[in-house]
């Protein structure tokens, strides 16, 4: 584990590699799991505002759940989360013609409706944040076997978790941490790889 200021990161955000292969998990992150994904309460907001938008792209049963319970539920141990469908798929993900799951959060963003991508938690994965008032930490935490290939295919590519997920790292922390994270990985492998030094 390192630190940069109040942020703890798992080592295994710089040794671990990953890079999502769609076509052979089809987006099953947006289907298994314990619950919908966590939000946090101005997403949960946005999201409900942004309803209308997103109503086109949803599936009449996702409709039909959002419209009787809510945007958004409540979960004893992530808080504030996206609903699921029966405990599977989650209400604003649907199956696209070649059987992938999309995210209609993300197809609004994509089709200029919102400048929301999605929920920062989904962008994020498969690092999980632990946060409290002291600090956050940043765990590595893929699903087993719906995420071996994307293991597979990080390694093949040599692309660290860290790397693939600049662009939501960026967007939670800011670039100044992340220009930090890239500095902190080159001391990191540098250590590892001269332990004596």
């Amino acid at each position: 584990m390192v630190s940069i200021e109040d942020i703890l990161i798992s080592d295994d955000i710089f040794d671990k590699k990953f890079v999502c292969d769609l076509n052979k998990c089809k987006g099953g992150c947006c289907v298994e799991g314990d619950a919908g994904a966590p939000i946090t309460r101005d997403e949960a907001n946005l999201i409900e505002d942004l309803y209308p938008i997103l109503k086109p792209y949803l599936t009449p049963e996702a409709i039909e759940l959002i419209e009787e319970d809510g945007a958004y539920t409540f979960d004893d141990e992530f808080d504030i989360v996206t609903p699921t469908i029966n405990g599977g798929i989650c209400v604003y993900g649907y199956y696209d013609q070649n059987g992938m799951v999309k995210c209609a959060i993300e197809q609004a963003y994509y089709d200029g409706k919102t400048d929301y991508k999605k929920p920062i938690s989904c962008h994020l994965f498969p690092i999980r944040v632990v946060e409290n008032e002291n600090f956050h930490a940043l765990n590595y935490e893929p699903q087993p076997s719906l995420c071996s290939p994307a293991c597979t295919l990080g390694e093949s590519l040599k692309v660290p978790v860290y790397k693939f997920l600049k662009e939501p790292l960026i967007r939670k922390y800011g670039e100044e941490f992340y220009e930090d994270l890239e500095y902190t990985a080159e001391e990191y492998y540098n250590n590892k790889n001269n332990p004596q030094a």
